[in-house]
Protein backbone atom coordinates (compact mmCIF):
# COMPACT_ATOMS: atom_id res chain seq x y z
CA UNK A 1 0.00 0.00 0.00
CA UNK A 2 1.07 3.49 -0.75
CA UNK A 3 0.47 6.69 0.81
CA UNK A 4 0.37 9.88 -1.13
CA UNK A 5 0.04 13.62 0.95
CA UNK A 6 -0.59 17.16 -0.10
CA UNK A 7 -0.99 20.66 2.15
CA UNK A 8 -4.66 22.16 0.90
CA UNK A 9 -4.46 25.50 0.02
CA UNK A 10 -8.10 26.46 -0.14
CA UNK A 11 -10.96 24.19 0.47
CA UNK A 12 -14.12 25.08 -1.85
CA UNK A 13 -15.58 21.38 -1.64
CA UNK A 14 -14.17 21.20 -5.34
CA UNK A 15 -10.43 19.17 -4.83
CA UNK A 16 -11.38 16.81 -3.45
CA UNK A 17 -15.70 17.20 -3.88
CA UNK A 18 -16.73 14.90 -1.21
CA UNK A 19 -20.01 15.00 -2.73
CA UNK A 20 -23.00 12.03 -2.68
CA UNK A 21 -21.79 8.78 -2.34
CA UNK A 22 -18.41 9.56 -3.98
CA UNK A 23 -15.07 11.71 -2.59
CA UNK A 24 -13.33 12.53 -6.43
CA UNK A 25 -10.35 14.09 -7.08
CA UNK A 26 -10.45 15.41 -10.60
CA UNK A 27 -8.93 18.49 -10.75
CA UNK A 28 -5.47 20.49 -9.32
CA UNK A 29 -2.65 17.46 -7.89
CA UNK A 30 -2.17 16.33 -11.84
CA UNK A 31 1.31 14.60 -10.13
CA UNK A 32 -0.97 12.15 -7.57
CA UNK A 33 -3.80 11.90 -10.29
CA UNK A 34 -1.36 10.44 -12.58
CA UNK A 35 1.66 8.77 -10.71
CA UNK A 36 2.76 5.71 -11.85
CA UNK A 37 2.52 4.46 -8.42
CA UNK A 38 -0.87 5.18 -7.25
CA UNK A 39 -2.92 1.92 -7.16
CA UNK A 40 -6.35 0.76 -6.37
CA UNK A 41 -6.21 0.49 -2.53
CA UNK A 42 -3.48 3.51 -1.83
CA UNK A 43 -4.52 6.34 0.14
CA UNK A 44 -4.39 10.13 -0.60
CA UNK A 45 -4.24 12.70 2.20
CA UNK A 46 -4.72 16.33 2.35
CA UNK A 47 -3.76 18.44 5.25
CA UNK A 48 -4.44 21.84 6.46
CA UNK A 49 -1.65 24.77 5.40
CA UNK A 50 -0.88 27.91 6.47
CA UNK A 51 -2.88 29.83 4.22
CA UNK A 52 -5.99 28.06 5.85
CA UNK A 53 -4.28 28.43 9.30
CA UNK A 54 -4.82 24.91 9.94
CA UNK A 55 -1.58 23.42 9.37
CA UNK A 56 -1.22 19.40 10.71
CA UNK A 57 -5.08 19.36 10.72
CA UNK A 58 -6.58 16.36 8.75
CA UNK A 59 -9.18 18.15 5.70
CA UNK A 60 -9.81 14.70 4.01
CA UNK A 61 -8.19 10.55 3.70
CA UNK A 62 -9.76 8.76 1.02
CA UNK A 63 -8.83 5.45 0.09
CA UNK A 64 -8.67 5.24 -3.90
CA UNK A 65 -11.05 2.84 -5.04
CA UNK A 66 -11.27 3.44 -9.00
CA UNK A 67 -9.24 5.57 -11.35
CA UNK A 68 -11.26 7.29 -14.70
CA UNK A 69 -10.24 9.09 -17.93
CA UNK A 70 -12.26 12.01 -17.86
CA UNK A 71 -13.59 11.38 -20.86
CA UNK A 72 -14.99 7.87 -19.07
CA UNK A 73 -16.08 9.87 -15.66
CA UNK A 74 -17.73 12.76 -18.15
CA UNK A 75 -20.29 9.87 -19.15
CA UNK A 76 -20.43 7.50 -16.11
CA UNK A 77 -23.81 7.55 -14.87
CA UNK A 78 -22.53 7.58 -11.11
CA UNK A 79 -20.82 10.28 -11.57
CA UNK A 80 -23.37 12.95 -13.74
CA UNK A 81 -24.57 14.37 -10.12
CA UNK A 82 -21.02 16.02 -9.99
CA UNK A 83 -21.23 18.35 -13.52
CA UNK A 84 -21.29 22.06 -12.09
CA UNK A 85 -24.44 24.31 -12.19
CA UNK A 86 -23.47 27.86 -11.68
CA UNK A 87 -27.08 28.95 -10.71
CA UNK A 88 -27.62 25.94 -8.31
CA UNK A 89 -26.62 25.36 -4.48
CA UNK A 90 -22.63 25.34 -3.54
CA UNK A 91 -22.48 21.81 -3.86
CA UNK A 92 -23.74 22.08 -7.32
CA UNK A 93 -21.81 24.76 -7.84
CA UNK A 94 -18.62 22.88 -7.31
CA UNK A 95 -19.11 20.26 -9.18
CA UNK A 96 -15.61 18.89 -10.90
CA UNK A 97 -17.34 16.73 -13.96
CA UNK A 98 -16.53 19.04 -16.65
CA UNK A 99 -13.79 18.16 -18.86
CA UNK A 100 -14.48 16.52 -22.12
CA UNK A 101 -13.76 16.31 -25.60
CA UNK A 102 -15.79 16.97 -28.54
CA UNK A 103 -15.63 15.17 -31.88
CA UNK A 104 -12.42 16.15 -32.82
CA UNK A 105 -10.40 15.27 -29.99
CA UNK A 106 -10.24 19.31 -28.77
CA UNK A 107 -10.70 19.61 -24.85
CA UNK A 108 -14.16 20.68 -23.93
CA UNK A 109 -14.34 22.69 -20.69
CA UNK A 110 -17.57 23.38 -19.49
CA UNK A 111 -18.63 26.40 -17.29
CA UNK A 112 -17.80 26.37 -13.84
CA UNK A 113 -16.44 27.72 -10.52
CA UNK A 114 -13.22 26.68 -11.25
CA UNK A 115 -13.16 28.07 -14.74
CA UNK A 116 -14.44 31.67 -14.02
CA UNK A 117 -10.46 32.37 -13.57
CA UNK A 118 -7.14 31.33 -15.67
CA UNK A 119 -9.23 29.00 -17.76
CA UNK A 120 -6.74 27.68 -19.89
CA UNK A 121 -4.62 27.13 -17.24
CA UNK A 122 -6.43 25.30 -15.04
CA UNK A 123 -7.63 23.32 -18.18
CA UNK A 124 -3.71 22.63 -19.10
CA UNK A 125 -2.53 21.58 -15.16
CA UNK A 126 -6.07 19.58 -14.61
CA UNK A 127 -6.09 17.34 -17.87
CA UNK A 128 -2.36 17.04 -17.38
CA UNK A 129 -3.30 14.64 -14.35
CA UNK A 130 -5.26 11.89 -16.77
CA UNK A 131 -6.74 10.04 -14.18
CA UNK A 132 -9.99 11.26 -11.76
CA UNK A 133 -9.38 9.11 -8.61
CA UNK A 134 -12.98 8.31 -7.06
CA UNK A 135 -14.03 6.95 -3.69
CA UNK A 136 -16.81 5.66 -1.59
CA UNK A 137 -14.10 4.95 1.62
CA UNK A 138 -13.64 8.45 2.83
CA UNK A 139 -13.21 11.20 5.46
CA UNK A 140 -13.91 14.39 5.14
CA UNK A 141 -13.48 16.86 7.60
CA UNK A 142 -13.32 20.62 5.92
CA UNK A 143 -14.00 22.97 8.38
CA UNK A 144 -14.52 20.73 11.02
CA UNK A 145 -10.91 19.39 10.63
CA UNK A 146 -8.88 17.46 13.91
CA UNK A 147 -5.98 18.14 14.98
CA UNK A 148 -3.85 15.29 13.81
CA UNK A 149 -1.34 13.72 16.69
CA UNK A 150 2.16 14.77 16.46
CA UNK A 151 3.13 11.48 16.74
CA UNK A 152 1.48 10.91 13.12
CA UNK A 153 3.17 13.97 11.34
CA UNK A 154 5.34 12.02 9.03
CA UNK A 155 2.41 11.50 7.10
CA UNK A 156 1.94 15.65 6.52
CA UNK A 157 3.74 17.18 3.56
CA UNK A 158 5.48 19.97 5.10
CA UNK A 159 6.81 22.03 1.21
CA UNK A 160 4.62 22.70 -1.90
CA UNK A 161 4.85 19.57 -3.70
CA UNK A 162 3.19 15.89 -2.61
CA UNK A 163 4.76 13.75 -0.14
CA UNK A 164 4.52 9.92 -0.86
CA UNK A 165 7.80 8.27 -0.73
CA UNK A 166 9.16 9.56 2.69
CA UNK A 167 5.95 8.49 4.62
CA UNK A 168 6.99 6.02 6.80
CA UNK A 169 4.62 3.44 5.89
CA UNK A 170 4.47 2.17 9.90
CA UNK A 171 3.48 5.35 10.99
CA UNK A 172 0.60 5.69 8.22
CA UNK A 173 -0.92 2.40 8.96
CA UNK A 174 -1.12 3.84 12.29
CA UNK A 175 -2.27 6.90 11.40
CA UNK A 176 -5.08 5.14 9.30
CA UNK A 177 -6.02 3.09 12.25
CA UNK A 178 -6.51 6.31 14.47
CA UNK A 179 -8.61 7.55 11.90
CA UNK A 180 -10.93 4.72 11.54
CA UNK A 181 -11.49 4.27 15.26
CA UNK A 182 -12.13 7.92 15.84
CA UNK A 183 -14.16 9.33 13.46
CA UNK A 184 -17.18 8.63 11.25
CA UNK A 185 -16.35 8.33 7.23
CA UNK A 186 -18.06 10.24 5.33
CA UNK A 187 -19.01 14.15 5.30
CA UNK A 188 -18.16 15.49 9.02
CA UNK A 189 -17.97 19.38 8.14
CA UNK A 190 -18.58 22.09 5.07
CA UNK A 191 -15.80 23.25 2.62
CA UNK A 192 -13.43 25.82 5.07
CA UNK A 193 -13.62 28.29 3.04
CA UNK A 194 -17.56 28.05 1.88
CA UNK A 195 -17.14 30.67 5.16
CA UNK A 196 -17.12 33.51 2.62
CA UNK A 197 -20.68 32.92 1.70
CA UNK A 198 -22.01 33.78 4.81
CA UNK A 199 -23.59 31.14 5.69
CA UNK A 200 -24.70 28.59 7.77
CA UNK A 201 -26.01 24.15 7.44
CA UNK A 202 -24.25 24.25 3.87
CA UNK A 203 -24.18 20.66 2.87
CA UNK A 204 -27.15 20.01 1.07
Amino acid sequence: MNYFSYKIDHDYGLAPNPFGQYCTLAVCKPSIRKNKDLNIGDWIIGTGSKQLKNLHHLIFAMKVEGKLTFEEYWEDERFQYKKPLLNGSLVQMYGDNFYHKNSKGKWIQEESAHSIVDKKAHLENDTGGKNVLFSSDFFYFGNNSPKIPEKFWNVCSEGRNMKSKSIDIDIANEFIKWLKSNFDKGINGDPINWSEYNQTKLIV
